[in-house]
């Protein structure tokens, strides 16, 4: 299953209706439209905001699968002092986007 199929099975999950999700997510319905379809990929903020709506990880959304658990001795070059545990896993969940759009030449 692809990134454009998790985006309208979680939707559908919802039972929210696509210009419902436009609306909360701040995009135009067409845009949703063609993020579901495939023709278009949503930027990182965007998925952000979709995977929270639908209460899912970024890379569920992305890779169709639960984070793997990041050491934080693997973010080493971060420093990591006075970040909270959700910001560690903001800056976990970029990496994988970054790593999975290096993959997929978007």
């Amino acid at each position: 299953m692809e990134l454009h199929e998790r985006l309208r099975l979680c939707r559908e999950q919802k039972e929210l209706k696509q210009n419902s999700v436009a609306e909360k997510i701040g995009v135009k319905n067409n845009t949703l439209s063609s993020y579901e379809k495939g023709d278009r990929t949503p930027d990182y903020k965007t998925l952000v905001k979709l995977a929270d709506l639908y209460e899912v990880s970024v890379e569920y959304l992305i890779r169709g699968r639960s984070p793997r658990p990041l050491e934080d001795n693997n973010l080493h070059f971060f420093d990591l002092e006075g970040l909270s545990k959700e910001q560690i896993e903001d800056i976990k969940e970029h990496i994988e986007y970054v790593k999975w759009k290096h993959n997929n030449k978007y």
